[in-house]
């Protein structure tokens, strides 16, 4: 059987889920996976970038990352999103992009995907949990399958304990308050994992 295909697309303003998406690379070569780290377009106007220093600097420092395409979509087997909260939702950049996907989902490229997500706020109780969920949502009409890390270990419980995906808190000074690496290596693992499972029962 020919290793798991692992798309990790992200949305990312300051860097973190830029970092969460690298050590979720990380963890999935370390289980054996091909990995695509893969950034969704940014909408806002340049001027406004300009306008944060952290956020220029962060255009500028990931310049080399390539955007996501819908071919990446179908060349995954597994896919894990990386993205900050906005108001309990996801970023409109992630949404625009999932928007555009009606043509592969009506082609059922989309079906059995094996999928996964994780999400950072500036609170802890800032709606992580529910914009996770709703990235699910949209991956339950694509008919896909939602690899959840629960409590499959320890480690969930040492970084903030949440079921759905990885969360972490950022502090007003951009750094993550949590120590999450572990857990999201953890989740990115058994993400290949069940997308293993997948691949050899659909072989």
């Amino acid at each position: 059987m020919t290793n798991v295909k692992l798309a990790v697309v992200y949305y990312s303003m300051g860097g973190t889920n830029y970092q969460l998406a690298k050590w979720a690379e990380e963890g999935a070569k370390e289980a054996g996976a091909e990995v695509r780290v893969l950034k969704v377009p940014e909408l806002a106007p340049q001027n406004v970038i300009d306008e944060n220093e952290g956020w220029k600097a962060h255009v500028e420092a990931t310049k080399h990352v390539p955007e996501v395409k819908h071919d990446d979509l179908e060349w995954a087997d597994a896919i894990i999103f990386s993205v900050p909260t906005r108001f309990g939702n996801m970023p409109a950049q992630m949404k625009q992009f999932l928007d555009t996907t009606g043509g592969l989902w009506f082609h059922g490229k989309l079906v059995n995907k094996v999928v996964s997500a994780m999400s950072s706020a500036q609170n802890a109780h800032g709606g992580q949990e529910a914009t996770i969920l709703s990235l699910y949502t949209s991956m339950y009409h694509w008919g896909a399958i939602v690899a959840a890390p629960g409590y499959t270990d320890p480690v969930i419980f040492s970084s903030g304990g949440n079921p759905y995906g990885t969360s972490v808190t950022v502090g007003q000074d951009g750094k993550m308050i949590e120590d999450v690496q572990a857990t999201v290596k953890h989740q990115a693992k058994r993400t290949v994992q069940v997308a293993e499972w997948v691949k050899k029962g659909n072989q």
